[in-house]
């Protein structure tokens, strides 16, 4: 779910509960655009993110303290400067924008009471985070945003602060009264869309997702359009939708996140009745809730910036490859008529004899089928030489396809490997994981060793997962790894597992000489569909064996492996019930 303005009410409710008359102990800003703030309350120190990422704005409460620069930026300095030691009187959202003010009152140099503004805007690549003075004049901004940049309205020292109006939506907090219902269905039936976007359009603070929660409430399919809705299914929305905004108005929210297997789908702030049917996990603070849930956003978003440059060499170096490939099978199709040229020749010594001087063609019967067929003829050339000609054409073809059978195995071998390091990029979850990647991409010769040619120090290791039945199960993260677990780590009677005819991880069964039960399969099998590039299908067709039925060939890429006996299932990527190890 976007962090609409139901999440940054919620998130304003547990900052007024807990940061009410605490006073700012240290102001720190780890980012260009990211500031930490510690808070004294008369019970604890709190500890506020505040984040104006374009991609990733956000703000709650947090345990985690991340390192600052040496040198503090010059934002920072002037908060120091106003707010240390300021103490907050109040944390507020207008209306349900996305938009959060906290209010801090301090003494000045003359001793005099001020107070100052922080107001976080939470609104996609236009978030930011402004500090303000009593009379709402701007005394900076994390980002400035001049006229070039912005015709609505510039952020820059010494302006006025106001909200920025881009669109024509009614706040939702000020629906109330016996006219509420009435003004509701006007301002929906203006809109010629679906239901669920006349909503989010016509309100402020809404999401599509809380849009489409409120028509699922009421039992209206949300992308029907409003002109659809009779009076009696209108009066049911604005029912539902006036419910939703009076338990915002209380408090009353229920922080939670649901899952798809493992994965976080959405978080909200209320209840998602949409996802009736998937895992949720309810949070007291909605806090802890968005530390969770963007924790594992930002890892996955951190590793994919880490690993751009290694996607692009590999995304080339395939694009390329497969370039070459579709180019050499094309060629290869061209030398199918190579046999044609050899019976051509075949039939000439046999039955030219008869072909009269200067003819343009010939009829014969094919021996090999029994069907009579013409041969074009070279009327310049007697039979013997054009039979001679003929046989040269089929020799360079036989040439040719000999060659480009051998080059287009070689370059389909080149491409299953690209694939196999992509596959890997798409699992990798730390750094020390592109590590290993980049290592391989480097002794295969897609990268250029720079300074040091020694190798570099490993610390990746496999996937750990202990099954149902206390198994231990490993998972291979990228071709080395797969490479060690199978002909290094693996016994002889432990179990090997892999999606079928795709890349993907080599997944180990440890035995321990015991017949493993049918649950572990599964589980096994599982892992091998979830970590390769079948991820998130329902059906993935899995081959299974034992590892001593498993081999290497001769002058194969890391990871590479051939088999002859082996089993195959049918099953599911959800690992969400697969306990990790570790």
């Amino acid at each position: 779910m976007a962090f609409d303005g139901i999440t940054v009410a919620s998130i304003v409710k547990e900052l007024n509960e807990t940061l009410s008359g605490g006073r700012i102990y240290k102001i720190a800003q780890p980012e260009s655009d990211e500031l930490l703030l510690t808070i004294k309350t008369n019970s604890s120190t709190k500890k506020l993110l505040i984040s104006a990422d374009a991609s990733l704005p956000l703000i709650y409460l947090t345990n985690y303290t991340k390192p600052s620069p040496m040198t503090a930026p010059s934002f920072c300095m002037l908060l120091r400067k106003h707010l240390q030691n300021s103490r907050i009187t109040r944390i507020i959202q207008p209306g349900l924008e996305r938009i959060v003010e906290i209010h801090m009152e301090h003494l000045d140099e003359l001793g005099d009471l001020r107070t100052k503004k922080l107001i976080i805007e939470i609104m996609g690549k236009h978030s930011n985070i402004i500090f303000t003075n009593q009379e709402g004049l701007i005394i900076d901004s994390i980002k400035h945003v001049s006229g070039m940049v912005s015709s609505l309205r510039e952020v820059l020292p010494g302006r006025s602060y106001f909200i920025p109006q881009t669109q024509d939506k009614q706040n939702p907090l000020s629906l109330d009264g016996a006219s509420a219902q009435e003004q509701f269905s006007l301002l929906l039936r203006t809109k010629s869309m679906a239901v669920f976007k006349a909503l989010y359009s016509s309100y402020t603070g809404l999401s599509p997702l809380a849009a489409q929660e409120v028509c699922c409430r009421a039992n209206i399919d949300g992308d029907i359009p409003v002109a659809a809705l009779n009076e009696q299914e209108i009066q049911r929305l604005f029912s539902v939708f006036f419910s939703l905004i009076q338990d915002i108005r209380c408090g009353n929210f229920q922080p939670n996140i649901v899952y798809q297997g493992e994965t976080p789908l959405e978080f909200a702030a209320i209840p998602l009745t949409l996802y009736a049917q998937q895992e949720t996990k309810v949070y007291d603070s909605i806090s802890t809730l968005l530390e969770a849930y963007y924790a594992e956003k930002n890892q996955i978003t951190r590793i994919r910036q880490k690993s751009v440059d290694l996607r692009k060499i590999v995304q080339t170096s395939l694009e390329r490859t497969v370039k070459k490939y579709d180019l050499q099978l094309i060629q290869i199709r061209d030398t199918e008529k190579r046999d044609k040229y050899r019976i051509y020749g075949e039939l000439l010594n046999t039955y030219g004899y008869h072909v009269e001087p200067g003819a343009k063609s010939m009829k014969a019967l094919n021996y090999y089928t029994d069907e009579e067929i013409t041969i074009p003829l070279d009327p310049t050339l007697t039979p013997s030489e054009n039979a001679k000609k003929y046989f040269a054409k089929y020799n360079k073809l036989k040439r040719t396809y000999e060659a480009l059978s051998e080059l287009t195995q070689e370059v389909k071998t080149e491409i299953e490997h690209l694939e196999s390091i992509s596959a890997a990029l798409d699992i990798a979850l730390a750094e020390e994981d592109l590590v290993q990647i980049k290592e391989e991409l480097t002794e295969s010769g897609y990268i250029r060793r720079k300074g040091d040619s020694r190798k570099i120090k490993i610390t990746s290791r496999p996937f750990h997962y202990i099954s149902s039945d206390g198994y231990h199960i490993y998972v291979g993260k990228n071709n080395y790894q797969n490479e060690e677990l199978t002909f290094r780590f693996a016994s002889g009677n432990d179990w090997w597992f892999h999606a079928k005819g795709i890349p993907g991880s080599h997944v180990i069964v440890k035995t321990e000489g015991q017949e493993m039960p049918d649950a572990t399969f599964e589980e096994a099998a599982r892992l091998a569909a979830y970590y390769s590039k079948a991820r998130g299908q329902d059906r993935v067709e899995i081959d299974y064996t034992e590892k001593k039925n498993v081999k290497k060939p001769g002058g194969g890429k890391p990871g590479f492996v051939v088999y002859y006996t082996n089993y195959s299932m049918v099953i599911d990527s959800d690992i969400s019930k697969i306990q990790p190890a570790d």
